[in-house]
């Protein structure tokens, strides 16, 4: 498993603590899944986001 991989992983497991909500629990673990794949892919080198701030 990849940086990214690992990181969405986390996301999602953080979101399913509040599955258990219905629609809300569905954004959250949305939500989260993405900052954990962002979060990934800043540490593992794909994505710099200060190249993006720049621009």
């Amino acid at each position: 498993m990849n940086t990214a991989t690992t990181g969405l992983a986390a996301g999602m497991a953080l979101g399913f603590a509040g599955y258990f909500g219905g629609f809300w629990a569905f954004l959250l673990v949305l939500v989260l899944g993405a900052a954990g794949l962002v979060a990934g892919l800043v540490l593992q080198g794909d994505l710099d986001l200060r190249a993006r701030r720049q621009r």
